[in-house]
């Protein structure tokens, strides 16, 4: 197929000029040329406001890599301040802080990535499954979370941890929603 040149003068009308710079009084002129057309092709695409899954599992499993690597890092670091003895060098005490914190920090954020790809494939799974995205969907992926988590060590503390699962994500649901309805942002 070969290309015309009508339809390149037809693109570059439905474009607008787009100085990020503008507002530093920097004298250089438009930058880049951006497409005027709407960003999705659907109407019912620019109604949800939803994450895809992949980026669902990519953020949860980040956030919870990051938030258990942080939380372990501070009780390792707690941990090798009171492993410390009397008679230690400086440069053993911040060695042993330091293992203490990587260590800890690994463990506790290896387990909350698991944790966070786990529930982001439930709550994706739920959302197709169901077609619609609501705090049931959340919820019911909290305790599928925490069961499946869990399921190793008997069905006891599968069940445990399934209802601890689906309490924390409704409180963080209910909190998420107050705050936006609360809170003027």
């Amino acid at each position: 197929m070969a290309y015309s040149s009508n339809n390149h003068n037809d693109d570059e009308k439905n474009r607008r000029l787009y100085n990020p710079y503008q507002d530093l009084n920097i004298p250089i002129q438009n930058l880049y040329k951006l497409p005027t057309s709407p960003e999705f092709l659907f109407q019912e695409e620019s109604v949800a406001q939803r994450r895809s899954w992949g980026e669902n599992l990519t953020y949860y499993t980040g956030i919870g890599y990051l938030s258990g690597a942080v939380v372990g890092a501070g009780k390792g670091f707690i941990d090798g301040v009171k492993a410390s003895e009397p008679g230690d060098t400086m440069k053993l005490r911040v060695n042993r802080v330091l293992n203490g914190s990587g260590h800890a920090g690994r463990k506790f954020g290896n387990r909350a990535g698991v944790i966070g790809l786990l529930y982001a494939g439930m709550e994706s799974g739920m959302v197709a499954i169901r077609d619609t995205d609501d705090v049931i969907n959340s919820v019911v992926a909290g305790l599928g979370t925490g069961a499946f988590y869990r399921a190793a060590s008997g069905i006891r503390s599968a069940a445990v941890a399934g209802v601890i699962g689906g309490v924390v994500v409704g409180l963080g649901v209910t909190g998420k929603q107050a705050l936006k309805r609360y809170v003027p942002i």
